[in-house]
């Protein structure tokens, strides 16, 4: 195997800042980690710079957010995030904080729920598919982020569909997408390995909703249950978090951010996660760089999903997090955060020639 290992091995503890990230975030986000510090935490609540609706393709409002440096100064790069099934844009709270400290490079950073999900409009059944989302993902793009570079982190379904945006739009991976960012996500095979089978109750009224899936696609399952009050708050702990200690708060926030969508809606979206597969879509992403990172305790998408995709992509970066489940960008966000600094100074040349840099912003703008 010939992708990069620089992160394989991550251990979880304290902030792991890597290369000429040392010393960019600025004082104020450096805080002690601790239940202390988590307690304190303003989860999911941060201000916006700037909000706005953008209309998909099928007039469906997507609930859009921008977040600027907080020193004021010129990014030189646009981050937007596509987050995962079953959450909202507000998953990304510690990536939100920190990254709007970065001095090198400065970053601009667009967050915006997926239909049906967090503050956007709720949608039509039929449209409730990974190519809608990364249509939805386009058309976000150019209403935010018209010009310039950008780099695209997607966590779970959202990276499914940057890999859909792949396959239908190309020509934007090839002229102004620099990087990627896939975090705990799949390219195929969804559900083929998860919790066991007896733990699944058929005769659940949530359960029934998706019972064609249940026998195949149980951790998916499982979740539904949770969004409806079905499980109990350990089980959401297993299914979303790993090995390690977690702050009893970014169990509740999870709670929360599962209660916020309708079951409903998320029994629409297991069909589509079931039949993704876009493995040649990844050939989109040879044009920059691409880095994958997966806890290994992730009970909902295997470590080896992110290994298959690393494989198919042999200049990508495979980050794993040790003892990380589901939530790795929560549960151990220091560690990824430092992994997502490290592709988004690659992306401005800081790790190699400058003229990396100069040839994607000649290319974007």
């Amino acid at each position: 195997m010939s992708w990069s290992k620089r992160a394989l091995g991550l251990a979880g503890g304290a902030a792991l800042v890597t290369g000429a990230a040392a010393g960019i975030i600025t004082r104020s986000v450096l805080k002690k980690i601790g239940a202390d510090a988590m307690d304190e935490e303003p989860l999911g609540t941060l201000p916006a710079d700037r909000t706005s609706i953008v209309a998909a393709t099928d007039g469906i409002s997507l609930f859009v957010e921008e977040v600027d440096p907080v020193d004021g100064g010129q990014p030189e790069l646009t981050v937007v995030y596509a987050h995962g099934f079953a959450l909202s844009r507000r998953s990304w709270h510690f990536q939100r904080r920190d990254l709007a400290a970065l001095a090198l490079p400065r970053v601009r950073q667009v967050f915006y729920d997926h239909r049906s999900h967090g503050n956007s409009e709720r949608a039509s059944t039929e449209s409730h598919t990974i190519d809608q989302l990364g249509a939805d993902l386009g058309t976000v793009l150019r209403a935010v982020a018209p010009t310039g570079p950008v780099v695209l982190i997607g966590h779970s379904m959202g990276g499914m569909a940057i890999m859909a945006l792949a396959e239908n739009e190309p020509e934007l991976f090839a002229d102004r997408i620099c990087g990627v960012a896939l975090i705990s996500t799949s390219a195929g095979e969804v559900g083929r390995q998860g919790l066991p089978r007896p733990i699944l109750s058929r005769y659940n009224p949530v359960t029934m909703g998706v019972r064609g899936l249940a026998g195949w696609q149980p951790a998916l399952v499982e979740l539904v249950r949770a969004a409806g009050g079905q499980l109990t708050r350990q089980a959401v702990r297993r299914l979303a978090f790993g090995d390690r200690d977690v702050s009893p708060r970014l169990v509740d926030f999870m709670m929360e951010m599962l209660n916020e969508t309708p079951v409903r809606v998320l029994t629409e979206f297991v069909g589509t996660l079931g039949t993704h597969n876009r493995y040649a879509a990844l050939a989109g992403l040879k044009h920059g760089e691409t880095q994958v990172i997966s806890g290994d305790a992730d009970l909902l998408t295997r470590f080896s999903h992110s290994e298959r995709i690393a494989a198919e992509l042999p200049n990508a970066e495979l980050v794993r997090i040790r003892g990380a489940g589901h939530m790795s960008m929560l549960e151990q966000y220091e560690l990824v955060n430092s992994a997502l600094i490290d592709l988004l100074q690659r992306c401005c040349g800081v790790h190699r020639d400058r003229g990396f840099s100069l040839r994607w912003l000649r290319k974007a703008r």
